[in-house]
């Protein structure tokens, strides 16, 4: 798609979408109107194929166009799942970071000297799994969220190809505090032995079928 083809869009969606809010200044529409909200996620998540179609076009200088793009797609997504499946309204945090950090994972796809993606992308990635599981009052969120933490920094020092050690100090740190943090909440002292016991029985096994 040429430049000028997504600027179309977006400024017949940016038109559309001022036309709206001016109806509802004047009482026209309803702010709470079912088809109101649809129309706005609509131009929201075609404002986001928009800035997508910019990628598209040169993924290589372009790639800033992915953050925005994600964001309201994602927004107009959000907009829409809630109006036709209202129970999916608790869950709408989480989609939502969810969206927003797979622009950071599709950033460093797209551009891979750019290792600095994977820290808010795994951070986002951590806070929308925090969210995710919020109704699970066994899970601790801040020790999930210090484990995503450190996965992150781990990830930050393995996949990028000059290899830098210093991820590796806030990755071990991290995980002392999550692991620290789910313990205290006693939310794996249930599952630590029973895993033990049969890692330990594995492990006996393996060992004596090996020596046979």
């Amino acid at each position: 798609m040429k430049a000028r083809d997504w600027r179309t869009i977006l400024g017949v969606g940016l038109i559309a979408l001022g036309a709206l809010a001016l109806l509802q200044s004047l009482g026209i529409l309803s702010p709470s109107g079912s088809l109101v909200a649809v129309l706005f996620g609509v131009l929201f998540a075609l404002g986001g194929l928009a800035f997508l179609s910019v990628v598209w076009g040169n993924r290589t200088e372009h790639w800033w166009a992915v953050i925005p793009g994600m964001v309201l797609l994602s927004l107009g997504g959000l907009m829409l799942l809630t109006q036709f499946f209202p129970a999916f309204a608790d869950k709408g945090g989480g989609f939502f970071l969810g969206g927003i950090a797979l622009a950071f994972w599709l950033v460093y796809v797209l551009r891979r000297d750019f290792w600095w993606a994977l820290i808010p992308a795994g951070t986002l990635t951590t806070l929308a799994v925090v969210a995710a599981l919020d109704e699970f009052a066994a899970l601790e969120g801040g020790g999930v969220f210090f484990l995503g933490l450190a996965l992150t920094f781990a990830l930050v020092a393995l996949l990028p190809k000059e290899r830098m050690s210093w991820p590796w100090i806030p990755a071990g740190v991290l995980l002392v505090l999550g692991v620290g943090v789910l313990f205290s909440a006693g939310a794996l002292v249930n599952y630590v032995w029973p895993a033990a016991l049969i890692l330990g029985g594995v492990y006996l096994i393996f060992r004596s079928i090996r020596g046979s």
